[in-house]
C-alpha cells in the first residue's frame, strides 16, 4: 500500500474511534433537561428545548411561544397558548394535558 493510503486509513480510524468514544458522552451532556411525557410544561418559564417536547411543537413554535410571552406576559390560562401565531385548536388539543402555567 501506499504511504498515502495508508495516512489516509488511519486518519479514517482515529475518526471512526473518537466518534465511538464521545458520541455517548455528547449525547448524554446534550439531552436537555426536559420533562417525560407525561409531565407538564410550564409554559410560562419553559425555555425553547423544554417546549420542544410537545407534540406537534417545533423548533419555530416554540420560539414563538417564548417570543410571545416575553412580549406579553405570562400566560393567564393554558387556553391562552392559542394566541401564539400558527398554534390553533388542533394543536392545542394534542397539547392541553401536557401544559400548566404554574398556578393552581
Amino acid at each position: 500500500m501506499s504511504r498515502q493510503r495508508v495516512q489516509f486509513f488511519g486518519a479514517v480510524l482515529i475518526f471512526t474511534l473518537a466518534a465511538l468514544v464521545l458520541s455517548p458522552a455528547v449525547a448524554r451532556g446534550a439531552a436537555p433537561a426536559a420533562p417525560s411525557s407525561g409531565e407538564k410544561v410550564n409554559i410560562n418559564t419553559a425555555g425553547v428545548d423544554e417546549l420542544l417536547t410537545l407534540p406537534g411543537i417545533g423548533k419555530a413554535y416554540a420560539e414563538r411561544i417564548v417570543e410571545y410571552r416575553q412580549k406579553n406576559g405570562p400566560f393567564k390560562k393554558v387556553e391562552d397558548i392559542v394566541n401564539v401565531r400558527g398554534i390553533g385548536e388542533k394543536t392545542f388539543e394534542k397539547i392541553k394535558d401536557r401544559l400548566t402555567t404554574g398556578k393552581n
